[in-house]
């Protein structure tokens, strides 16, 4: 990461960033990465050895689209980018824990979170780019990858909307408690950074904050092609 990346995270209201994650569940910023360094990503697409896997989303029954796994070692843009926002977001999950009355013990860097994720048995690498055309959706999910997992996870737009793709639009889905499920569409710009739940999330109820379940996806894309960069934080069995 360069070290003007480094200062526009820096830059950021985190303060207003994470008071929206706990009032809504999820916080959007201004666009992060420049058009270069989304471009710079999207090439990546084409090479194979940048990669430990590919998913044919309509394969699996999971949508229609494809998705590619970054292999160790990340790309260092990639790699620190994840390394700062596991910093950043770090407060925000343990409040959430400590909301639902369980004491958390994240370690303070991503470095001792993956080596946690390691010592369970998990050791692949999950940041990964997503890849839609006209048609393409990705169905309501959830990002779970073994018993040690981070419960916020981000995502950037690569491409530009009403140039590059129409259609396409994120979706939050989260389960309140004794209710009706309450959804979101989102529409990102490109460079702009999304952060969410990774599957819980503290929710309000008559008894205080309890664990609510949410699912991610994507709208149908009706037009052009649409790239993504999702930035998980723990690692896969």
């Amino acid at each position: 990461m360069s070290g003007a990346v480094r200062e526009r995270l820096a830059a950021l209201d985190w303060r207003s960033l994470r008071a929206d994650l706990d009032a809504r569940g999820w916080a959007r910023t201004a666009p992060l990465l420049t058009a270069a360094e989304c471009d710079a990503l999207v090439r990546l697409w084409e090479d194979d050895e940048c990669f430990r896997k590919r998913i044919d989303m309509e394969s699996h029954r999971y949508g229609r689209g494809e998705y590619r796994y970054l292999a160790y070692p990340l790309p260092q843009l990639v790699r620190e980018l994840r390394a700062e926002l596991y910093r950043r977001l770090r407060p925000v999950a343990e409040h959430w824990l400590r909301s639902v009355g369980e004491e958390p013990d994240y370690p303070g860097s991503l470095r001792g979170f993956i080596a946690r994720c390691a010592e369970a048995g998990q050791l692949r690498s999950t940041p990964l780019l997503l890849r839609y055309t006209r048609g393409g959706y990705n169905c309501l999910h959830q990002d779970r990858y073994g018993n040690v997992a981070f419960p916020i996870q981000a995502v950037v737009c690569l491409s530009r909307r009403g140039v590059d793709y129409e259609g396409g639009d994120f979706l939050l889905v989260e389960q309140r408690p004794r209710a009706q499920s309450r959804g979101e569409s989102i529409a990102l710009e490109r460079g702009e950074l999304l952060f969410f739940p990774n599957a819980l999330r503290p929710l309000p109820s008559k008894r205080g904050p309890v664990r609510g379940a949410v699912r991610h996806g994507l709208s149908t894309l009706t037009r052009g092609e649409r790239f993504a960069l999702g930035v998980i934080f723990h690692d896969a069995q």
